[in-house]
């Protein structure tokens, strides 16, 4: 469905069910380069067992308008206004990457309307080498190689994810080139990135979450290293942290236990 969000027209999955602001919500929050299409999974159990879900595209991503974030506070205040838009008083966050940033920055803005948080390959700070910094901006598509290259801990995905034998480096290059070409005016790749790089606030955002966090991490993720998430664990109120067999992109890697530790962590 498509919602009005600082006035402009915001596309948000809703797992294939109507959405109802009477129910509970999750968001599902995507990371750079990325879309509402990877939550698919998880976004359809949810509309499917009594919530509503809302993953949507970021501004000026695929099917969004408006401008790209600049910044994780940016996003962040996306966020709450989209809740806004929704009619929805308080929802559970789910952020996977730059979008747990902004999930994390938008439960400090709003602590009281946030239930749960859920931050999926996660890091902080979230620090981006300068050569990769550097070809998100000049040279795209080799960096989408080597975001590739790093995210993945394997190449074809168990049957839950997107069926026998897919290819998880080709499906993820084709979904960052997609959402790349979507906005003609903005390098979506870049600014997202820069807005992971130059992120400084997230011990002191996490400070103020008062729900309870959960932390998804892959064993096998060298874009966002397990330990790396420690300084934001150390400072998170009754923390949970469950470790995956997986790389970076974990809902495609470990889209079971993924969605298990969702299941069994988000409650109404």
């Amino acid at each position: 469905m498509y919602l009005n969000v600082n006035g402009h027209n915001t596309f948000c999955y809703t797992g294939g069910k109507p959405f109802d602001a009477a129910k509970p919500t999750v968001v599902f929050i995507h990371g750079v380069l990325n879309d509402h299409s990877v939550w698919i999974l998880q976004t359809r159990y949810f509309a499917h067992h009594g919530w509503n879900v809302l993953a949507p595209d970021l501004p000026g991503h695929c099917k969004s308008e408006g401008e790209p974030p600049q910044t994780v506070e940016e996003a962040a205040q996306f966020i709450l206004a989209l809740l806004d838009a929704a009619g929805v008083k308080r929802a559970a966050l789910v952020g996977h990457s730059f979008g747990s940033l902004t999930a994390v920055e938008a439960a400090a803005m709003a602590p009281d309307r946030v239930t749960h948080l859920v931050m999926v390959g996660t890091a902080f700070p979230m620090k981006v080498s300068p050569a990769l910094l550097d070809s998100s901006l000049n040279s795209p598509m080799k960096a989408i190689d080597m975001v590739n290259t790093f995210s993945h801990s394997m190449l074809a995905p168990p049957p839950s994810s997107l069926g026998p034998g897919t290819w998880l480096y080709g499906g993820s290059r084709a979904l960052m080139r997609r959402v790349l070409a979507s906005n003609a005016k903005v390098n979506v790749f870049h600014r997202g990135f820069k807005a992971c790089d130059d992120y400084r606030g997230g011990e002191v955002a996490m400070e103020k979450v008062k729900c309870p966090v959960l932390f998804i991490l892959g064993k096998s993720d060298s874009m966002t290293l397990p330990r790396m998430a420690q300084p934001l664990q150390a400072k998170a109120p009754a923390a949970e942290t469950v470790l995956l067999e997986a790389g970076h992109q974990l809902m495609t890697e470990a889209p079971d236990g993924v969605l298990f530790a969702l299941k069994d962590f988000i409650k109404p």
